[in-house]
């Protein structure tokens, strides 16, 4: 299931006894990128344990780079660390959900407001070749990865047409719980067509001018999901208490 990353020393910069904890940053970087994507694709779920020795025997290195990567996670909250019970995966803080779900309905209401009837035709075209590419996805059975991957697209691009990059990347630093609640909510029954469905009426009245009607779907596609029962009813044992 995993894939291991071993530390590699060029000769004149091998650790000695005195020095046996330190690894280059770039293979440190590449150790703390896999556990977080490990942690988002659910790979290691909510609650599970991570244990230092556990790490250190995967990716070959001993526990002082092993403590550094853990407390850079804690500190993302991707995990927790508890005195006696170790490192664990974090659980979904619907509170940091619901956070976030309120600032990006804040900021996409004005982005698409900028947007509206001023799109433009390289805009619309980019825009409808990722809507092509979500129905593709949908009638090729595609992954959960692959679709979250054009859905995370899609939305990206609105940011970055209304020349607000700078905020889209902002929200990745801090979505780490909403992340988890979003591919969990992926997997109820036709919710890739949904999500298409929204995006594809949300460019329609883009192009329209519609303003009025963008607002009611932008507030129904960012924020119904947090007001079911779906959620607490499937993955409980998932959430934060």
């Amino acid at each position: 299931m995993y894939t291991s990353v071993r530390a590699e020393f060029p000769r004149s910069q091998e650790p000695n006894n005195e020095d046996e904890g330190w690894i280059p940053m770039n293979a440190k970087q590449s150790i703390l990128e896999q556990l977080k994507t490990e942690i988002l694709s659910l790979q290691c779920k909510p609650g599970t344990i991570i244990s230092e020795t556990s790490l250190a025997e995967r990716f070959q290195l001993s526990r002082t780079p092993i403590r550094d990567i853990l407390k850079q996670l804690s500190l993302e909250n991707y995990i927790d660390i508890y005195p006696k019970k170790g490192n664990i995966v974090s659980y979904i803080d619907l509170e940091s959900v619901e956070q976030i779900i309120y600032l990006r309905s804040a900021l996409e209401k004005n982005i698409l407001k900028d947007l509206s009837g001023k799109l433009s035709l390289r805009g619309l075209h980019e825009l409808k070749a990722i809507l092509a590419s979500q129905k593709e996805c949908i009638d090729q059975n595609a992954g959960l990865e692959d679709f979250l991957h054009l859905d995370d697209a899609f939305h990206k691009t609105l940011f970055d047409l209304a020349g607000r990059l700078f905020l889209w990347e902002i929200i990745q630093q801090f979505n780490v719980h909403y992340v988890r609640y979003r591919k969990l909510h992926m997997m109820k029954k036709d919710k890739f067509t949904e999500i298409l469905g929204e995006h594809e009426r949300i460019v329609a009245c883009l192009a329209q001018d519609q303003l009025e009607q963008i607002e009611d779907l932008l507030h129904h596609h960012l924020r119904a999901d947090i007001n079911s029962m779906y959620f607490s009813e499937n993955y409980s044992e998932y959430i934060k208490r």
